[in-house]
C-alpha cells in the first residue's frame, strides 16, 4: 500500500492529527534514525493533541464566556485578597470534580468575572463542559422558557454544564418566579456539576437580598454548602488599567 494510499484512509477515518504527523516527520530526516514504535507513538500523540485541542476550543465556544482570560494572567499583588496557594488548589479543578461552588465577592472593576472566567478556562483545558450566564438575563431567559414551553430543555442544558457561571448576583432584584427558577437551577446541580457565583454584595447579605426567608434558605444552603470563598478588595483594576493607559 502506497503511502498516499495509507493518508487518504487516514483521512476517511478523521485521523487528521496523525496526518499532521505523518506530514512532520516527513519532512524532518531525524525520524529516519527513529524505530517504528516510536515513530507510531508520534503519530498516536499527534492524534491526541490535535483532539485536545479541538475540544477545547469546541468548550470555549460552547460555553460562551464574557472574556477569555488565561489563568497564567491572574494578579495576585498584595492587597487584591487572594490567596496564591487557594488560587492554586482551585486551578487543579478538584473542587469541580467533587461539585463544590466557589462564590466571588467585591467591588465594581475587582476582576470578579475575568477571575471567574478564569477558572472556566483552565476547567476546559481538562475537558470540563462550561458555562457563562448573568443571573439577571439568564433568568429573563427562563421567563420566556416559562412562556415557550421550552423549560425542561433550558434546564436540561445547564445541569449538564459541569462548571457554570452565574454573575452579577445581586445586581437585579428577584420576584417571586426568579427565585424559584434560582432555586430549581441550583437544586439540579447539587451532586452534578460545580457553580461560580460572582457579585458585588458580600455573601452575609445575600439572604436579605432574596427577601424570602424559606426560599432564601434553600438556596444558600446549596450555595454554602463545600463551598470556596473568594472576597477580593482593593481599587477598581479598570481604573488603575486606564490611569496607567494615560500615564
Amino acid at each position: 500500500m502506497s503511502l498516499e494510499h495509507t493518508i487518504e484512509h487516514l483521512r476517511c477515518l478523521k485521523l487528521t492529527g496523525m496526518i499532521t504527523g505523518l506530514e512532520h516527520q516527513r519532512s524532518q530526516s531525524s525520524y529516519g534514525a527513529l524505530g517504528f514504535d516510536q515513530r507510531l507513538g508520534h503519530l498516536v500523540d499527534a492524534e491526541v493533541s490535535q483532539r485536545e485541542s479541538q475540544r477545547f476550543k469546541r468548550l470555549i465556544a460552547n460555553g460562551r464566556l464574557k472574556v477569555f482570560a488565561e489563568p497564567e494572567a491572574i494578579d495576585h499583588h498584595n492587597g487584591r485578597g487572594l490567596d496564591r496557594s487557594v488560587v492554586a488548589d482551585l486551578l487543579t479543578c478538584g473542587w469541580i470534580e467533587r461539585q463544590q461552588n466557589v462564590l466571588i465577592t467585591g467591588h465594581t472593576g475587582t476582576g470578579k468575572t475575568w477571575l471567574a472566567c478564569a477558572f472556566a478556562v483552565q476547567a476546559a483545558r481538562n475537558g470540563i463542559s462550561i458555562g457563562y450566564r448573568r443571573v439577571g438575563r439568564l433568568l429573563e431567559e427562563m421567563e420566556i422558557a416559562h412562556a415557550d414551553g421550552s423549560l425542561p430543555k433550558l434546564r436540561g442544558q445547564l445541569a449538564k454544564t459541569k462548571l457554570l457561571i452565574l454573575d452579577d448576583f445581586g445586581l437585579t432584584p428577584l420576584n417571586g418566579r426568579g427565585r424559584a427558577d434560582l432555586l430549581e437551577l441550583l437544586d439540579d446541580r447539587v451532586g452534578s456539576g460545580a457553580t461560580i457565583v460572582a457579585g458585588q454584595m458580600p455573601v452575609k447579605d445575600w439572604h436579605a437580598f432574596i427577601h424570602d426567608p424559606a426560599l432564601a434558605d434553600a438556596i444558600m444552603d446549596r450555595l454554602i454548602h463545600s463551598s470556596h470563598k473568594l472576597a477580593l478588595k482593593g481599587d477598581s483594576l479598570r481604573k488603575a488599567r486606564s490611569t496607567k493607559a494615560r500615564e
